[in-house]
């Protein structure tokens, strides 16, 4: 099967500031992607130009679409959830599947309401008079009632407390083993979710700094921590980044095997979060 989306040489400015800057990146089926980086580096114009929400140059292909002159097809089979909801709050809940299953042929109300059953949420209550979580919960539920293959979430747990970031997770994941699907998913809570990825995208500055699965990080990169001598004869390896933990030196290695960097201290494979402010203070700021 093709890929989900394929993208190549994106750019994208808002006046001076370039938002995308030849951004390339592909996305296979069946895959949880991670779209990783700091506030301002284009994860969010990113996802725009994949749903057909701005303009961009450069080529796209989501699902075999443009999302440029083929969005009302795209948005058939796409699925997102954004930082925010966007539910009115004079809605009741009913009424939000009743609307749902009135405008896409794919939705599946039985399911959204095997979905909301799990939780406290009233069939009877208006959004307004639900908290944050419950409104994210009942987003999430139409959502996922909806048969589509390509499921897009821009910081969907933001402002959560971490009990309903749990449960959005766990209910995100067990949807993705029901289901074909691939997700692409933004999030600054790494350390939370890095375990669901397949795949992760860095990006900064509007670029990609880093595209790999998590395979090939756990081949490509190896963590070190050491003092004294030892550290002295990895630096002589030219770890690519370094930091101080507790009187010791935790330095990250590209390229590098264990059998060179074994003998010099502790070894072991970096997390993502870990990965992720490495490349971060590393990368350029141009």
């Amino acid at each position: 099967m093709s890929a989900v989306i394929e993208a190549r040489g994106l750019t994208k400015s808002y006046g001076a500031t370039r938002a995308l800057d030849g951004v390339s990146f592909t996305v296979e089926p069946g895959r949880i992607v991670g779209l990783i980086g700091p506030n301002g580096a284009g994860k969010t114009t990113a996802l725009k130009a994949i749903l057909g929400l701005t303009a961009f140059g450069g080529e796209l292909s989501v699902l075999g679409l443009d999302p440029r002159t083929q969005r009302d097809e795209l948005m058939r089979e796409v699925c997102f959830i954004a930082d925010v909801a966007v539910l009115p709050r004079w809605l009741r809940v009913r009424q939000a599947l009743d609307f749902v299953d009135g405008v896409h042929p794919r939705f599946d109300r039985a399911r959204a309401t095997e979905i909301l059953s799990r939780t406290d949420i009233p069939m009877a209550s208006r959004v307004r008079e639900l908290s944050k979580g419950m409104v994210t919960q009942l987003h999430l539920a139409l959502v996922m009632a909806i048969d589509a293959p390509l499921l897009v979430l821009d910081e969907p747990t933001l402002g959560l407390d971490l009990l309903y970031r749990r449960k959005f997770y766990d209910t995100l994941l067990n949807d993705y083993f029901d289901r074909d699907r691939t997700i692409l998913l933004t999030t600054h809570q790494v350390e939370e979710v890095e375990n669901l990825f397949t795949d992760v995208i860095f990006i900064n500055h509007g670029r990609v700094v880093l595209a790999a699965s998590i395979e090939d990080l756990g081949n490509r990169y190896q963590q070190l921590t050491s003092a004294g001598d030892q550290a002295t004869r990895a630096r002589a390896l030219h770890p690519f980044y370094e930091r101080e933990v507790f009187g010791r030196v935790a330095m990250l290695f590209e390229g590098r095997s264990a059998a060179e960097l074994g003998a010099l201290g502790e070894l072991r494979t970096p997390s993502i979060a870990d990965l992720f402010v490495a490349k971060m203070q590393g990368s350029p700021n141009t």
